[in-house]
């Protein structure tokens, strides 16, 4: 006798449940359904009988005619063992139990998991579906280029795990590989649209692909996902946002060498999928959070052009200068334009306009060097996130260490600092990822004479030298030491001009990195109404209206 019980509860008053508390229910179908979504399994045995004692074992089966992988038996049996539940589980497949085993099985069980069909969301209305069977017919999900040899100039672009950060492909400076190993990949070349996923290192990172990167492949850490139109690539990216798929994927890593995940796995995801109406309203809403957020990095992008732009103008080809030397408009206003002198002279520098100085980067600057936060632990529920270079490369601290919140106020990072990381990667951001702690190897870059888009931009006009100093450090991690900051030097003009310049200069780089902290509050935002509205504890009406309030 087969029983059927729904996902939400028990089908009926006249089915009797198994033998086992609803909380211990709840844990073996979390479990079931991240290892074997796409199987029915039946609980059978004493607990289905009710002559359990309360230790006995719970006896399952997972159905089909296939037998599971040992590899899956083996992950499903250590996830029982590793659980909380007060009981035994004792699984056995029935692709490989003996005739006189099954009817023994259906003589009495009961269906605590339909395959592939487990219901989610408003009244239990969702299905959830594996990723394979989301995929474009004669597609399959496949990883890139295992070996791509020496980059060439003229090569096919690849997309790496490192180019894949924050939902977006990074396409600045592609590997490029040659046209001859790149064709014995065709199954992972790119026509667009399709979903890509870092299988190793920073696992789980997730984007769509842009028509514009049609032609380009894959390495072999990114695996290509060709998900079907009807269901959208970008849906099934924000499933893999999911609180639970993100357990799942963490639960599924071999970290032997480092965090890797295998493509097995990865089309086993499950997938929630709401009727189409309400995929597209929630998709539609989640959305415009992320096109806020792209255009805020555009628009920063092109501010931070902007700004480098004109300091290359004013302070390297002294384009005003010559302008007004040789006789011809600036092009800069007027009142601007007059506070520029109309002749270089000799400088250490070389030619330098009239009248300015030159300054080293640490005259303009103090550049406080971090601490060793980890002699600063934190000693209660207040506390700081630590930024090292990973948290200044993120943008964010999502995952940073803690530390103690009494630290000297030089040592508290905000948002809009300057912060430069002199060693190992050299960069140079203006922050915006919120309160932090100065972690050591990063310098915290401010003045009290000068404004912030000088020091911004004077750091970066000096940048491809530091790091090109810090690649001849063979012996160490690349690095740059202060006496570096000393012999860097700028053309500085008087007060009354950089005062001028600050009225051009200082809303761009202010605007930069307070679209950073917009962005930062819609991602928090996309992040918060994500589970709610995939799980349906959110209904579509009332995250319009948050969203609405803030986009």
């Amino acid at each position: 006798m087969r029983l059927g019980i729904s996902w939400a509860g028990w089908s009926s008053e006249s089915v009797k449940p198994i033998d086992i508390r609803p909380g211990d229910l709840e844990t073996v179908r979390r479990i079931l359904a991240e290892h074997v979504l796409e199987r029915e399994v039946r609980a059978f045995g004493s607990r289905v009988a009710w002559t359990a004692k309360e230790f006995s074992d719970l006896d399952l089966a997972v159905m089909g005619e296939e037998p599971l992988s040992a590899s899956v038996l083996g992950r499903l049996s250590e996830a029982f063992t590793e659980s909380n539940l007060p009981f035994k589980v004792d699984v056995v497949a029935w692709a490989t139990t003996k005739e006189s085993f099954r009817r023994i099985i259906e003589k009495e069980c009961v269906v605590v998991q339909e395959g592939g069909k487990r219901k989610v969301g408003l009244a239990g209305e969702w299905r959830v579906e594996p990723l394979e069977r989301l995929l474009e017919p004669e597609r399959a999900i496949s990883y890139g280029i295992v070996q791509p040899g020496a980059p060439t100039s003229d090569g096919v672009p690849i997309v790496r795990v490192t180019d894949i950060r924050d939902g977006r492909i990074a396409t600045t400076d592609p590997l490029r590989v040659s046209r001859e190993i790149e064709a014995t990949y065709g199954r992972t070349r790119l026509r667009g649209g399709e979903l890509l996923l870092t299988l190793v290192g920073t696992v789980g990172e997730a984007a769509v692909v842009p028509e514009s990167l049609a032609g380009w492949n894959t390495a072999r850490a990114v695996a290509v996902i060709p998900v079907r139109a009807d269901v959208g690539s970008y849906w099934v990216k924000l499933a893999l946002r999911s609180p639970e798929v993100r357990h799942i994927i963490d639960s599924r890593l071999n970290t032997t060498v480092q965090a890797t995940l295998n493509l097995r796995d990865v089309a086993q995801l499950p997938i929630v999928m709401p009727p189409d109406a309400q995929r597209r309203a929630i998709a539609h809403i989640l959305g415009t959070l992320d096109d806020k957020i792209e255009l805020n990095r555009r628009m920063s992008a092109t501010l931070e052009a902007m700004a480098r732009a004109l300091f290359k103008s004013w302070f390297v080809d002294f384009d005003p200068v010559r302008a007004k030397a040789e006789g011809r408009d600036s092009g800069l206003p007027k009142p601007l334009a007059d506070l520029f002198p109309d002749r270089l002279v000799d400088s250490e520098l070389g030619e330098m306009p009239e009248g300015w100085e030159v300054k080293s980067l640490d005259e303009i600057a103090r550049f406080l060097n971090g601490l060793a936060l980890q002699k600063y632990p934190p000693m209660d529920h207040r506390s700081l996130p630590v930024i090292k270079i990973a948290q200044l490369r993120a943008g964010n601290t999502t995952g940073a260490d803690r530390a103690c919140a009494d630290l000297d106020a030089d040592y508290v990072v905000r948002d809009g600092d300057i912060l430069f990381s002199w060693s190992g990667s050299l960069e140079c951001s203006l922050w915006a990822g919120g309160e932090g702690a100065l972690n050591q190897h990063l310098f915290k870059v401010t003045s009290a004479t000068y404004p912030r888009w000088l020091c911004y931009l004077g750091v970066h006009a000096h940048l491809d030298d530091f790091r090109h100093i810090a690649a001849g450090k063979a012996t160490t991690m690349g690095h740059i030491q202060r006496h570096h900051l000393s012999d860097a030097k700028l053309p500085v003009p008087p007060t009354l001009l950089l005062d001028a310049m600050s009225k051009q200069l200082e809303p761009m780089i202010a605007s930069i990195w307070k679209r950073e902290v917009e962005s930062r509050t819609l991602a928090a935002l996309r992040d918060t109404l994500l589970p709610k509205l995939i799980s349906g504890e959110l209904r579509v009406r009332d995250a319009e209206k948050l969203a609405g309030r803030v986009a």
